[in-house]
C-alpha cells in the first residue's frame, strides 16, 4: 500500500519565482516533509508512480510503518496554478493528504495564497474530502528583541502573518492548523509528524476497507489484530428524566411525618388529609394568607367568580376558629411541632381535596389531567368546570380571554418551589456550612434525597436538631446542591464548581444531579479551543482520577476518549505520565491497535 502526499507552498520567505529553479537538492533537504522522512528518502519518482510523474513537482519517496510507501510531490511555486492548472489538478486528484506551507515572515505571499488560490482550492477539497494540513513555518520578527514565537504577539503584524489570519485560512479550507517556529526534530518529528501520522493511519484504514480481502491459504486459526473503531463523536452522557413530580407526589402520599397542615370538612369536622405548609404557600397566595398570619393578609386582586359572590378565599377555606392551633391530635408517626388546621367549606373542594392537593404538589400545571380526574370523581362536567375555576382562584391564576383547558396556567413544574429556596419561610432546619446559614425545609429534602430522608427520619441527631452542621463541603457547593433539590436544575459556573457539586451529589446519592454535573464538565471542556486546552490550568488527568474515585463512570469513559482524541495536547503534560492501571492499559491498547492495523 502507498500514500500520496502533495505539498504546496514554500517554507522560505520569498518562495520560488517564475523562471527560477523549482527546487534544488539543498533546498529539498531543508524542507518540511524531507526533514520528517529523514535520510531514508529517495529523490525521483517511485517505480509504481512513474506514469504520473509531473516535472513541475519534485518527487521523492520513503517507507513508513515498516512497509508502507509514502510518495511526496512537493511544489513550492503557487504560479503553477495559473500556468498549468490542468496538470496540477490531476496531481491533486490523486492526493491522499494535502500539505500547504507558508512562511510567517512572508506576508505578501500569504495574502496571495489566501485571496487568489485558496478560493480555487476550497470547492475541490470539499468535493474530494482530502485531509489538509496548513503549516505556518518560522518565527515572527520583533524589533525589540529576538524573534517572537508567540502567536498572539501583535508587534510584527505589519510584516508577518499573525496567528489569527492563519487560523482563519485553515477554517476556510477545513484544514488542521499547525505552527512550527523552526524545522528541528522536536517540531517536525513530534508535532508535525504526529498529526501527519494520524492522517496516514486513517488513510490506510480507509484503503483497507475498500480493498477486497485476499487471504492466503485460508488460515482460519490466525490471530487477527484487535479492531478499533474510530468514534464519530465522543460517547454521550445519559441523564435520567426528571422525577420532581413523582418525588412531590410521594411527599403528599407518605410524608405525613413532616406534615404541618391538617384539613377538616366544614360540615362534619371529619379529617380529610394532611399537607405541608411550605409547599402550599409556595404555590398558592391564598394559602399564604391563611397560614402566615395577619402580616401577609393582603388580598390579591382577582376577578374569580367565587370571590365576587362569596367574599374571597374564605368561601373555600378558613382557619379553625381563625387561629393556628398547636395542640391538635396527630398520628403517632407525626413529628411534634406547630400544626395548622384548615376547614374546607366548599363541598366540591371537600369531595376532591385529594385530587386538588395532588395537582398542587405535582407543580400546578397538569390542568388537563386534573380536569379528567375531577370529571371522573364528580360524574358531572358542569360541577368539574366550576371546581376548576375555584382551584384557579385558589392558586391565584386568572383566566385570560382565550384560555383553553391545556393553557389555563403557566407550566410551573419544578419552579413552584423556587421561592422556598434559601428562604426562612416555614423553614424547619438550618444548615451551618463554613459559617454560612442556609435555611431549608425537611419536607422538600426528604422527598428529593434518600440520604436526607434517612437522616431526618431515623434515630439520628439531625432528626431532633434544628441546626445541622455540614462538613467537607464549601458553602457555595452545598447551596448549589440545595438549589437542585428545590428547582430540579443545576448550572455550575466552571468546571471545578461542577466537579465539586458532583462530589456532593455522590455523597448524598443524587444520581441525576451527578449526571447533570458530568454533562456540564463535558460541555465546558468541549467548548475550549485547542490553544486554550493546552494552556489551561485545569488538569484533565486529575478530573479523570476524581471521576473514577467518585463513581462518575460516564464522565470517566468520556474523559478517556477526550484525552485520546486530543493526545497531542495531553501527552506533553507532566501529569500524563501519572496515568496507570486501567487508564494506562486503555492508551496502551489504542497504540497497539493502531500498530496492528497498519501492519
Amino acid at each position: 500500500m502507498s500514500i500520496h502526499i502533495v505539498a504546496l507552498g514554500s517554507e522560505c520567505p520569498g518562495g520560488v519565482g517564475p523562471g527560477e529553479e523549482i527546487m534544488g537538492q539543498g533546498q529539498l533537504q531543508g524542507g518540511l516533509l524531507w526533514s520528517y522522512l529523514g535520510h531514508g528518502a529517495l529523490v525521483g519518482p517511485c517505480d509504481l508512480e512513474s506514469s504520473m510523474h509531473n516535472p513541475a513537482f519534485m518527487e521523492y519517496s520513503s517507507l513508513v510503518f515498516g512497509d508502507v510507501t509514502v510518495v511526496v510531490r512537493d511544489c513550492p511555486s503557487w504560479d503553477l496554478l495559473d500556468s498549468d492548472w490542468a496538470s496540477v489538478r490531476k496531481v491533486l486528484e490523486q492526493a491522499d493528504i494535502l500539505v500547504i506551507k507558508y512562511s510567517v515572515t512572508d506576508k505578501l505571499a500569504f495574502q496571495q495564497v489566501r485571496n487568489g488560490y485558496a478560493p480555487r482550492l476550497r470547492p475541490l477539497l470539499r468535493h474530494w474530502g482530502v485531509p489538509v494540513i496548513l503549516v505556518a513555518i518560522g518565527a515572527r520578527l520583533n524589533d525589540e528583541g529576538p524573534p517572537c514565537t508567540c502567536p498572539l504577539c501583535a508587534s510584527d503584524w505589519s510584516s508577518c502573518v499573525p496567528h489569527s489570519e492563519g487560523l482563519q485560512l485553515s477554517r476556510d479550507l477545513g484544514a488542521t492548523y499547525l505552527e512550527l517556529p523552526s524545522l528541528n526534530h522536536v517540531f517536525v518529528g513530534r508535532y508535525f509528524g504526529s498529526v501527519l501520522e494520524y492522517f496516514m493511519i486513517q488513510c490506510l484504514k480507509h484503503k483497507a476497507k475498500e480493498r477486497p480481502e485476499k487471504r492466503r491459504g485460508n488460515k482460519v486459526n490466525d490471530l487477527r489484530p484487535p479492531h478499533l473503531e474510530q468514534p464519530a463523536r465522543l460517547p454521550p452522557i445519559r441523564v435520567e428524566e426528571s422525577s420532581f413530580s413523582q418525588d412531590m407526589q410521594w411527599l403528599l402520599e407518605r410524608g405525613v411525618q413532616f406534615a404541618d397542615v391538617a384539613f377538616y370538612a366544614g360540615d362534619s369536622g371529619k379529617e380529610l388529609g394532611w399537607a405541608h405548609a411550605a409547599v402550599l404557600c409556595a404555590v398558592s397566595p391564598y394559602f399564604r394568607q391563611l397560614l402566615l398570619g395577619p402580616k401577609t393578609r393582603e388580598r390579591p386582586q382577582s376577578r374569580c367568580v367565587c370571590r365576587e359572590r362569596d367574599g374571597g378565599p374564605n368561601s373555600l377555606l378558613s382557619n379553625w376558629d381563625g387561629a393556628i392551633i398547636d395542640d391538635m391530635p396527630r398520628s403517632e408517626a407525626h413529628s411534634t411541632g406547630r400544626l395548622s388546621r384548615l376547614v374546607v367549606k366548599d363541598p366540591l373542594l371537600c369531595m376532591c381535596l385529594w385530587e386538588t392537593l395532588m395537582f398542587i404538589y405535582r407543580g400546578a400545571w397538569e390542568w388537563d389531567h386534573l380536569q379528567e380526574a375531577l370529571e371522573e370523581k364528580l360524574k358531572n362536567t358542569l360541577a368539574a368546570a366550576q371546581l376548576i375555576e375555584r382551584i384557579r382562584c385558589l392558586i391565584g391564576k386568572e383566566k385570560g380571554p382565550r384560555d383553553t383547558p391545556s393553557a389555563r396556567a403557566a407550566q410551573l413544574g419544578p419552579q413552584t418551589l423556587v421561592n422556598l429556596f434559601n428562604s426562612p419561610l416555614y423553614s424547619d432546619v438550618i444548615f451551618m456550612v463554613q459559617g454560612s446559614v442556609l435555611p431549608a425545609h425537611r419536607a422538600v429534602l426528604v422527598a428529593r434525597c434518600d440520604v436526607m430522608a434517612a437522616m431526618f427520619s431515623g434515630k439520628y441527631a439531625e432528626a431532633r436538631s434544628r441546626v445541622v452542621p455540614i462538613h467537607g463541603v464549601s458553602s457555595d457547593t452545598f447551596l448549589s446542591f440545595l438549589e437542585y433539590l428545590y428547582t430540579d436544575s443545576c448550572c455550575p459556573a466552571s468546571v471545578l464548581q461542577a466537579m465539586a457539586v458532583l462530589v456532593c451529589a455522590e455523597m448524598y446519592q443524587v444520581k441525576r444531579l451527578q449526571h447533570l454535573c458530568e454533562v456540564c464538565v463535558c460541555a465546558y471542556l468541549q467548548s475550549m479551543p485547542s490553544r486554550e486546552l493546552s494552556s489551561t490550568g485545569i488538569s484533565v488527568i486529575r478530573l479523570l482520577r476524581r471521576a473514577k474515585c467518585h463513581n462518575a463512570e460516564q464522565l470517566y469513559i468520556w474523559l478517556l476518549h477526550f484525552i485520546a482524541n486530543n493526545y497531542l495536547i495531553f501527552s506533553h503534560k507532566p501529569d500524563f505520565l501519572e496515568l496507570s492501571g486501567q487508564c494506562g492499559r486503555f492508551f496502551l491498547n489504542v497504540v497497539n491497535c493502531i500498530k496492528a492495523i497498519t501492519r
